[in-house]
């Protein structure tokens, strides 16, 4: 799949502009992450809502002629559905993202799949405009046990859970489109051919 027009350099400044305007959205929601061991004490992340994101996305790249489109498909090899998120200018230029969602098993899930969904085009979104919705996990504040009161001062009373479920899922896709990436590379790698700006799948 092409992940952007023949050219960007309209689109590419048009959004240095927009996001010298983007600011990252509220983290108002807390979620848990629970350790896989027995005796692993639970970390806690504030993360941003996708539709707080997307107020925020949506107004400062309409100023710019930057349209969003986020689509889904089913790649019947891979046995996975992804999502692609697209920054859409004027001109008629363009920048794709790719990114799995969740096992073409899960559709029989819908609840499931809807949280993975949701978990993925938030990533997808805020990673191609260059704003952050979470935490660093690599935070020392976030490592250490957290306790109920410590959660309800970082959520200032707004609490909600977190896709555990949906991180369990994109780590399973990642772990199989890393090795189907890895067989890609391993029979391209003798080509010296120079890369093309934009990767094709």
């Amino acid at each position: 799949m092409q992940r952007c027009s023949g050219t960007i350099g309209i689109i590419a400044a048009a959004l240095a502009k927009a996001q010298a305007q983007l600011v990252n959205p509220e983290k108002s929601l807390v979620g848990t992450i629970r350790s896989e061991q027995p005796s692993g004490a639970e970390r806690a992340f504030r993360y941003a809502p996708l539709s707080s994101g997307l107020d925020i996305v949506r107004k400062t790249l309409s100023q710019h002629e930057i349209a969003t489109v986020q689509t889904t498909s089913i790649d019947e090899t891979a046995g996975i559905v992804r999502l692609s998120t697209v920054l859409a200018h004027a001109s008629g230029e363009w920048i794709a993202s790719d990114w799995p969602v969740c096992a073409i098993t899960e559709t029989a899930a819908p609840h499931r799949m809807g949280a993975a969904l949701t978990y993925a085009r938030r990533y997808a979104l805020f990673t191609l405009v260059g704003i952050a919705g979470e935490d660093d996990l690599d935070a020392p504040d976030l490592i250490a046990p957290t306790t109920p009161s410590a959660r309800t001062e970082l959520d200032a009373g707004k609490t909600k859970a977190a896709p555990t479920a949906a991180k369990s899922n994109l780590l399973r896709i990642f772990q199989l489109v890393v090795r189907q990436r890895s067989s890609q590379v391993l029979n391209c790698r003798s080509s010296r051919k120079p890369q093309p700006l934009c990767a094709t799948d």
